[in-house]
Parts: structure tokens; C-alpha cells; sequence
């Protein structure tokens, strides 16, 4: 396959910029997907200056989307971005299925895909390593592998991996520091890290030590205020204003989100709902939060927008 090498640098070059971007898909109140509202929503991300753009990734409800959906989300991404940004499609579930995926983002003009971690079984390293062969030899686009769940590679399979034509990076979600750090040495001098991790930003300077700055960020998604400003904070060596955003709002936010499973998407369309964005519901097997922690949400949101001069 034939790979544009620019993309590798352009994503490293807006890593350094800012936060990585997950926007939300949305959603009518009776679960069909919402062009216009989505459209609207991926627009005003990529206004507020993201890295890149990951749509109909986890946060996007990829595991929801059927493939004509799917399409029409990547599609809309791409348009908004023009160019300005690197858009990095979710692709998912086996190989055979992944790679149905990744030739619609190709079609639609992404730049990149996200493999996310393949469904439900368990696996070897062998056949973590060889997931990511069959979907790299069937797709022009570069590939970022996710590792989550039941995806963590060990340095050997790793080695393999960042070896593939065609996988550029490596998204980590794991949080396994020790691990991670060995990867790092591991891999080749223009590898690409993300640092993946639910609330990415509570683990943010932990990354960094590990040679691990960028971060996707899911607050960004309905507060961008907050999560530039954390982002500029942490670029700068602010010790004391990433201390209070992580006492005041993102640790709340986190223990809010640890109520319920799921709620790492759903808190995050709930809040910006609060906002006014039209992103709608999520769809099932997830739920929206209930009254009681809406209610709460509220008051965490307008507390961190406060912080750093913004309103609800």
C-alpha cells in the first residue's frame, strides 16, 4: 500500500498544539442519527483549535453505527475539517469487518484509522500482532492501534507491530506505566503515543514522564474552555493551575463518572446538552444519567467553566 507520509508528521505537529478531539455523534431523541447536529457539533470542535479530529471513535458510539451512518459521520467530519486538521476515523470489531470500515473512511477522505480493540474474545499476542497485518495490508491509510481491554501488547508483539507497514502509532489505555515506558524504548524513533485513557487528563503528567504527552481529551467535547486551558497549563509548566483544575472539576468528574457504567460517553453528551450542543442521546446498550446526577453534573460543569472564566 501506498502511504502519504505527511500524515505522521501533521498528527505529531498538532499533538504539540493542542488536545486530540473525540467529538460526540449525534443523535434525535428517537436514536436516528442527526446530520445537521453532528455537523454543527464537529464544526464548532475544530474552531476551537483540537490537534486532530477522531470521529466514530468510543466516545463517537462507533459500536452503534451502522455502515451508512458511519459513512455520513466520517464524511462530515472530513468536510468540516478541511484540511486544517488531520481527521483519524474509528475502525473496529475483527479484521474482516475493520477493514469494511476503513475503505469507507477511505472513500470519505480521511486521513487515518483508529483500530479500536477487536470484539469480545480474548487473544494471543500472535493474533493481536496479526489483526493489525490483515487490516494494514488492506488499506492505503496509515493505522494508529488502540490498546484497551482486551488488547495489551507485550514489548515483543509490539516491536512486530510498530514493524507493520502502515501502523504509524499507538494509543494506550491501559494506564500501565511500567509497560508503557518499555514500549517507548521499544519502538522506532518516529513513533506516534497517545495517551488513552479514560479522563485522560487526571494521568496527563504521569504520561509525560514517560515520554507520552499528547492526550485525547472527552471534556473537550463539551467544554473546550477547560480542556485548552488544562492543555496550555500543562504545556507551560503550571504546576498550580493544573493542580486546582484537577481538584476542582476533573477528580468530581471522574468520581461522577464512576457511578454508572457507560458514563464516560453518557455524562459527556449529557453535558453538552447543558450547553446547548445538539448531540441528543446516546443509544443503547447505554443510558443518559439519571436526574439526581445531572443535577450534579450541572453543578461540577459550572464549577470547572467558572475556573477559567467561562459560562455555562
Amino acid at each position: 500500500m501506498t502511504l502519504d507520509p505527511d500524515t505522521a508528521r501533521r498528527l505529531r505537529d498538532g499533538m504539540a498544539r493542542g488536545v486530540l478531539s473525540f467529538p460526540l455523534t449525534s443523535f434525535h431523541d428517537d436514536g436516528t442519527l442527526d446530520p445537521d447536529g453532528f455537523r454543527a457539533h464537529v464544526a464548532a470542535q475544530i474552531a476551537t483549535g483540537p490537534g486532530a479530529v477522531f470521529p466514530a471513535c468510543g466516545t463517537g458510539e462507533f459500536f452503534s453505527l451502522d455502515e451508512d451512518e458511519y459513512r455520513q459521520v466520517v464524511t462530515i467530519a472530513v468536510e468540516e475539517a478541511g484540511g486544517r486538521v488531520p481527521v483519524v476515523a474509528g475502525i473496529g470489531y475483527g479484521w474482516a469487518q475493520a477493514v469494511r470500515f476503513a475503505r469507507i473512511a477511505e472513500e470519505a477522505g480521511a486521513d487515518a484509522l483508529l483500530v479500536l480493540p477487536h470484539y469480545l474474545v480474548a487473544a494471543p499476542q500472535d493474533g493481536l500482532v496479526a489483526q493489525l497485518e490483515q487490516i494494514a495490508a488492506r488499506t492505503r491509510l496509515p493505522l494508529i492501534a488502540y490498546q484497551r481491554g482486551q488488547v495489551a501488547f507485550g514489548v515483543d508483539a509490539f516491536r512486530r507491530v510498530a514493524a507493520i507497514d502502515g501502523v504509524i502509532g499507538l494509543k494506550d489505555g491501559h494506564s500501565d506505566l511500567d509497560r508503557l515506558q518499555r514500549l517507548t524504548l521499544a519502538a522506532p524513533e518516529d513513533f506516534l503515543f497517545f495517551n488513552g485513557a479514560s479522563t485522560a487528563e487526571i494521568q496527563a503528567r504521569a504520561y509525560a514522564t514517560v515520554g507520552v504527552p499528547a492526550y485525547s481529551s472527552a471534556v473537550h467535547a463539551f467544554a473546550p474552555e477547560i480542556a485548552n486551558a488544562f492543555f496550555t497549563a500543562l504545556r507551560d509548566g503550571d504546576d498550580k493551575a493544573v493542580e486546582k483544575l484537577l481538584r476542582d472539576f476533573y477528580v468530581p468528574l471522574v468520581e461522577l463518572r464512576d457511578r454508572v457504567p457507560g458514563y464516560a460517553v453518557s455524562l459527556v453528551k449529557a453535558a453538552a446538552r447543558l450547553r446547548g450542543r445538539p448531540v441528543g442521546p446516546v443509544r443503547a446498550p447505554l443510558t443518559d444519567p439519571s436526574d439526581a446526577d445531572l443535577a450534579d453534573l450541572r453543578v461540577l460543569l459550572t464549577t470547572g467553566l467558572d475556573l477559567v472564566g467561562a459560562a455555562l
